[in-house]
């Protein structure tokens, strides 16, 4: 039987969703006129054939790197710091602590990558380091909370075992919690590695180096043969990237 707190939640959702098609001038009708199809299909004609020349293509795969690193390095600082500051919002160092560290990671993971980005361009610069330092401090906050809740949710008996007989906070941590929530955590940061990669290609847009960066840059001088071949660069690189991490998290969460 459905509980009423539930059935209450799912009503919640179901009136907000139609005050929100209510409060906003949707227009669905100006999607599909005449004049709206034959501006689309003329815009859209604008990106065949893609630009297919080597020396594009060689540019191409360094801005593919670019865009993988940055979000390969951005998730792995982020897993370092996230876990570290899990320890003490699980609980482990008092209650004030967590309080602390809680709202630091709120703080974090509430502003997007995007902001962080334009804010972090006025410290680092225009290139890549800029949005890998906006992946980790954004991807920080999410992992970091992700990571606690899973440090909660473990049975104590082990860790507390290991305290009873004499093993310092941070040994009992690694030798019994650890291992047992370390699946997890990497199918967590796996899966941030996924949208960090999204993430990562949209970041270029505001100058943060990779393929958002090219992708910008040709579409504001209108080339949009070579902003194509930049879209399926992307295209590409996320199906890849999504099939492996599927298969890494398929693995952890099997063994």
């Amino acid at each position: 039987m459905v509980e009423p707190a539930t059935i209450a939640l799912l009503a919640g959702l179901l009136a907000l969703v139609v005050a929100s098609f209510y409060s906003l001038t949707i227009q669905w009708a100006e999607l599909f006129t005449a004049n709206a199809v034959r501006s689309s299909l003329e815009f859209l004609r604008g990106f065949a054939p893609p630009e297919l020349a080597w020396p594009f293509l060689v540019k191409i795969a360094e801005g593919t790197l670019e865009t993988l690193s940055m979000s390969a390095l951005g998730t792995g600082i982020a897993f370092v710091v996230g876990l570290g500051l899990a320890l003490p919002d699980s609980g482990r160092f008092g209650a004030v602590a967590r309080a602390l560290i809680r709202l630091v990671l709120n703080g974090l993971r509430s502003i997007p990558e995007l902001v962080w980005a334009v804010i972090l361009l006025i410290a680092a610069g225009l290139g890549p380091f800029a949005g890998t330092l906006a992946l980790a401090v954004h991807t920080t906050g999410v992992l970091g909370r992700l990571f606690a809740d899973a440090l909660e949710n473990l049975p104590p008996a082990p860790e507390t075992t290991l305290r009873i007989n004499g093993a310092s906070p941070m040994a009992a941590f690694f030798y019994a919690a650890l291992p047992q929530i370390l699946p997890q955590l990497m199918s967590y940061t796996l899966y941030r590695w996924e949208n960090n990669i999204r993430a990562a290609a949209i970041l270029g847009v505001v100058g943060a180096g990779g393929l958002g960066q090219m992708l910008k840059y040709h579409l504001s001088l209108f080339q949009m043969q070579q902003a194509a071949s930049v879209i399926i660069a992307m295209l590409l690189m996320i199906t890849v990237v999504d099939g492996t991490s599927f298969w890494l998290r398929r693995r952890l969460t099997c063994n």
